[in-house]
């Protein structure tokens, strides 16, 4: 990468021209780099021009009209995020076709919290919390604000109740810590009672409330194979239940929430490349693949990606700040704002970070 071969003067130069890019949105031109240094640095207008030409010659600037001032190349914004994430764990760049980094955000300003916490007051489900901040992050971001609920895989159990319609047929209703509900109706092979039923519910709520769904399964044999003598009754009708889908995870299309387009119809002036961008995010199935590419959900950390290009050409001039939202053990979803590169990073890296680890206190569960 190219900043690796920077001086301390071109990473000085470098990070104010960025900051001065972020604030204005205007080439920066070295008269404007010079009343930002105000001669301190040793840091004359004649220096100033000839780091600025260094810069650009090996990437990290470019000049969109002769006469301009110079702007920021995605390289150089990969370089800012390492910067800005320095003070945290080790950061590194990934090298295949995008910049990305693993960032480790402070905390958010007082005022900020609050105004996400209050946009997630009373929510009950995973689905309003994944939706209300998609709204938030295009709010604060003025970018587009997305979040991706998981799969059913590894959803945790908070509660599930059995009733008996017919012969051989029972209905049961599985409740997830996520706020789920699913509801199937079991063919069995053979009868079970009301009285066993309601048995075997409570041995399930009682033993395993707090599970995911894929080891109750596990353990539910493993108890069987051990203590088939002494609880053979009870035991025989929760692996029937069981094996006939009781607590089978159904796959489906994730949901995923999106809010905020209108902030990147007002950023963008080129209409063909902001036609393309549109229809690039309005294929859902490509933002999808776009979130579980580049977020890790099996680790809590924010993700920055510079460039989206990989997904669409017309989004090369994009970046995806997003993080994997858990409750305990599972995984809910993602939240991500995707944005124009000139976006205030710092803020947004720390508000992603804040809301993905909100859903642990909103659902009560206790983190990790």
């Amino acid at each position: 990468m190219p900043e690796t071969r920077l001086s301390t003067r071109e990473r000085l130069v470098l990070t104010a021209l960025i900051d001065l890019y972020i604030a204005t949105g205007e080439p920066v031109a070295s008269q404007a780099l010079a009343v930002y240094f105000d001669n301190r640095e040793g840091l004359s207008s004649a220096t100033l021009r000839n780091v600025m030409s260094t810069l650009g010659e090996i990437g990290l600037l470019e000049q969109p009209h002769t006469s301009a001032g110079r702007v920021p190349t995605a390289a150089a914004f990969r370089f800012y995020v390492e910067q800005l994430t320095q003070s945290g764990r080790t950061v590194t760049l990934a090298q295949a076709g995008v910049g990305a980094a693993s960032a480790a955000p402070a905390p958010l300003s007082e005022a900020r919290r609050g105004q996400i916490e209050e946009s997630l007051s009373g929510v009950t489900s995973s689905n309003d919390y994944l939706e209300r901040t998609s709204h938030v992050l295009a709010l604060i971001s003025s970018g587009l604000g997305v979040a991706l609920a998981s799969s059913t895989a590894g959803q945790v159990l908070e509660h599930i109740h059995f009733s008996r319609l017919a012969s051989g047929r029972v209905l049961a209703v599985l409740v997830t810590q996520a706020g789920t509900v699913q509801d199937r109706v079991l063919i069995l092979d053979r009868e079970i009672t009301h009285l066993e039923l309601e048995t075997a519910a409570r041995y399930l709520n009682e033993n395993f409330r707090g599970w995911p769904i894929e080891r109750i399964r596990t353990e539910v044999a493993r108890r069987v194979e051990m203590e088939r003598e002494a609880y053979r009754q009870l035991l025989a009708s929760v692996e029937e239940l069981c094996r006939k889908g009781a607590l089978a995870e159904t796959e489906s299309a994730p949901a995923i929430f999106v809010d905020g387009i209108a902030n990147l119809i007002a950023a963008e002036q080129d209409r063909e490349r902001l036609r393309q961008m549109l229809l690039a995010l309005e294929a859902k199935q490509r933002l999808i693949e776009l979130l579980n590419a580049y977020v890790d959900g099996h680790r809590q950390e924010v993700r920055v990606v510079v460039g989206l290009d990989e997904a669409s050409p017309a989004m090369q001039d994009l970046v995806l700040i997003g993080a994997p939202a858990r409750l305990g053990e599972a995984r809910l979803g993602t939240v991500a704002v995707i944005a124009p590169t000139r976006i205030q990073y710092q803020e947004m890296i720390q508000a992603v970070s804040y809301i993905a680890r909100l859903s642990e206190r909103i659902f009560d569960v206790p983190a990790e």
